[in-house]
């Protein structure tokens, strides 16, 4: 109700004036649908990607483990080749060495050709094994780094 200089007018207003049109209640909702789906969809295709990406790592590993086993396999007859080698070599050095009857004497007494084979068979079976010892850890690695203070 208003009341201007002794007049009385009376404003009626519903509420279908009041508030403007509404129709587009649901404006939103087909767009927010549309977007999750969308999304849904993404990540499955990443999932699906990652899932891939694992199987092959997977696959990549196990070739390598396996090229691994065989050239372990390789490497130990490598160096089994290596020592029967040495020791072959210390063998025939050794009755090259030695002579026969026919001849004179050597100057050297026979009691000691035999260490000299034993020390060449010790030699190769050192260095074979120097051939493939594991390099020493750098100091750097041995230190306890749940006990390192870092400072920034």
């Amino acid at each position: 109700m208003t009341t201007l200089f002794g007049n009385t007018s009376v404003s009626i207003v519903t509420a279908s004036e009041a508030t403007p049109a509404a129709p587009k209640k649901h404006g939103w909702l087909p767009l927010l649908t549309v977007l999750f789906l969308i999304s849904y969809g993404l990540m499955t295709m990443l999932i699906v990607e990652q899932g891939a990406t694992i199987e092959s790592q997977r696959t990549l590993i196990r070739e390598l483990f396996r090229d691994s086993a065989e050239l372990s396999a390789v490497k130990k007859a490598q160096q089994e080749a290596n020592v029967a080698e040495a020791q072959r070599q210390a063998q025939t050095s050794a009755t090259q060495t030695q002579s026969p009857v026919t001849q004179y004497p050597s100057p050297q007494a026979p009691s000691k050709q035999a260490p000299s084979s034993q020390a060449v068979q010790h030699r190769a079976q050192k260095q074979a094994q120097k051939q493939f010892e594991m390099p020493s850890r750098p100091a750097s690695d041995l230190q306890d780094v749940r006990r390192v203070v870092r400072t920034i």
